[in-house]
């Protein structure tokens, strides 16, 4: 079969995908022909799984051809050291967990960082709840743990437990923070990621942006809005209340609140989905409506969700860094505690747009 190779020389030709050059194992497994789990078990050699030589080789060629930056202990890299025993245990408590990407990235994120120093990472889904939660992470710090990460799913303020102030390990928390800014926390820069979909969206000459929100009681719904809202007023663009739909984060909605849109007597020229499901039923009723993306009408994301790079055309949107928070909760673990309780700042991570076909110059 020729159409792997073909599709590595093609690699070699071409820039490295995502933003900045970053590159993902779905571009790998996209090159080399394969899925990105059998990418995943190559580049992390992974044991007890019998792949073929060529496949193995082929993957990698791909990585090296992308110029992948692989992790700690991946074939792509010398040989490691054996391992001779354990320096630390940190634990991962997170309230959502099976129903939750986000949460499984940041995971990964501090998965990478804890290994790059030789410590194992323990992690416990708690639910938010009142009585187990307190277990759970009891449960955690009887295995010795030397520091705890605790995050939510929603980013938000939160009351922290009376069992995080009485812990005598590091506590970093991860999409969350407390008001007297207690532990250290990370959270999205949701801000100026709204604010910087919509400034891409003008600066290809819209000024007629409309917006689908997520559900308004959530912070990221707020702050996303917040960064439209001043996008369009440093550039001069009145706001205009009726290009804003309220969403819930679904396709359903994402559809529904398009169907509005275009029933406007002058229907936008540009659509900021706050997130990448959104987007998916905006592409459905642009599309049913007899509209093109993005002659007609452009349309941005937010996310970047596996299905934004498979949407015809592929969407143009935003990464939430929770790969990054993961690997910074790590991090924060090797800067010293200030004296006494301290205060610490809150720490914002880009959402970086990753610019794909959805967006095109203002029709007319």
């Amino acid at each position: 079969m020729s159409e792997p190779t073909d599709a590595l020389e093609a690699t070699r030709r071409r820039k490295p995908a995502g933003p900045k050059g970053r590159v993902t194992m779905t571009d790998i497994a996209r090159a080399a022909g394969c899925s990105q789990a059998t990418v995943s078990f190559v580049l992390n050699d992974t044991p007890g799984i019998r792949l073929s030589r060529q496949t193995r080789e082929r993957v990698i060629e791909a990585a090296r051809a992308l110029g992948y930056a692989p992790p700690a202990f991946s074939v792509l890299r010398a040989p490691v050291a054996p391992f001779e025993g354990l320096d630390e245990v940190i634990g991962f408590a997170v309230d959502q967990l099976a129903t939750s990407p986000e949460a499984v990235v940041a995971i990964e994120g501090a998965r990478q960082a804890s290994w790059n120093a030789g410590n194992v990472l323990l992690v416990a889904q708690t639910m938010g709840d009142a009585v187990m939660e307190p277990r759970a992470i009891a449960a955690l710090t009887k295995r010795g743990i030397s520091a705890l990460i605790y995050m939510t799913i929603f980013t938000r303020e939160i009351s922290a437990p009376d069992f995080l102030h009485g812990l005598d390990i590091p506590v970093i928390l991860l999409n969350c923070y407390t008001s007297d800014y207690a532990f250290p926390a990370v959270v999205p820069s949701e801000i100026a990621g709204g604010q910087s979909s919509t400034r891409h969206l003008i600066g290809h000459g819209h000024r007629r942006i409309a917006t689908i929100t997520g559900e308004p009681w959530m912070q990221a719904a707020q702050d996303r809005l917040k960064g439209y809202r001043r996008a369009l007023a440093t550039a001069d663009i009145p706001f205009d209340p009726e290009l804003v739909v309220e969403g819930d984060w679904s396709a359903s909605a994402g559809y529904a609140a398009t169907v509005k849109l275009l029933a406007l007597k002058d229907r936008p020229t540009a659509i900021f989905c706050q997130n990448d499901r959104t987007a998916i039923g905006c592409y459905e009723a642009l599309k049913e409506a007899g509209l093109h993306i993005p002659g007609d009408i452009s349309v941005v994301g937010y996310d970047d969700e596996e299905i934004a790079r498979h949407l015809f055309p592929p969407l143009t949107t935003s990464i939430l860094p929770h790969m990054a928070m993961g690997q910074w909760a790590i991090e924060q673990l090797e800067v010293p505690a200030p004296p006494g309780r301290g205060r610490y700042p809150i720490t914002k991570l880009e959402c970086p747009l990753v610019e794909r076909e959805s967006v095109g110059p203002a029709a007319g």
